[in-house]
């Protein structure tokens, strides 16, 4: 289930922020690695790698995720990490994420009692950047994942 789970988010996670005046910061997945767990609730770290293709350093304090699955929630995560985007640079920020597993075997229990049929999985993240002396910018991503066995290799992306 976590695997299943972490390369859904993986495929999911890649974006842009955009910023008047400026080219889009490009936001995507650079790591997802496991935390402990407490009953309900599966927990990873995610590692966004955040690249600044403008001239003037990005100072930024936080970051918020959040990723449908299915039109439903699957993840959400915030961190109150602090720190700068070099001008032409990148860095790595890390969000903690929570997926509950309430959710994913209600999305199951869809699927394997017939109520929906799927054969390509639709999924969407979002986020806002909380940034120094440039405001917020939000950033998101959408797509479609083929699903093993439906006429598609597994983890084509359909469409953007």
């Amino acid at each position: 289930m976590n695997r299943i789970v972490a390369i859904l988010l993986v495929a999911t996670l890649g974006s842009c922020v955009t910023m008047p005046g400026t080219e889009p910061i490009q936001v995507t997945v650079a790591d997802i690695e496991s935390m402990e767990s407490e009953g309900l609730e599966m927990r990873m770290l995610v590692k966004l790698r955040v690249q600044n293709p403008n001239e003037a350093p990005l100072e930024f304090d936080g970051v918020y995720v959040k990723v449908d699955v299915l039109d439903r929630t699957l993840a959400t995560g915030v961190s109150d990490q602090r720190g700068v985007v070099p001008r032409f640079g990148e860095t790595i920020v890390a969000v903690p994420l929570t997926v509950s597993t309430l959710r994913v075997a209600l999305g199951a229990l869809e699927v394997i009692g017939g109520t929906r049929t799927i054969d390509k999985v639709t999924y969407r993240m979002e986020g806002k950047l909380d940034g120094i002396g440039w405001g917020s910018h939000r950033f998101q991503h959408t797509g479609q994942l083929a699903l093993p066995g439906s006429g598609t290799p597994a983890g084509t992306k359909l469409t953007q």
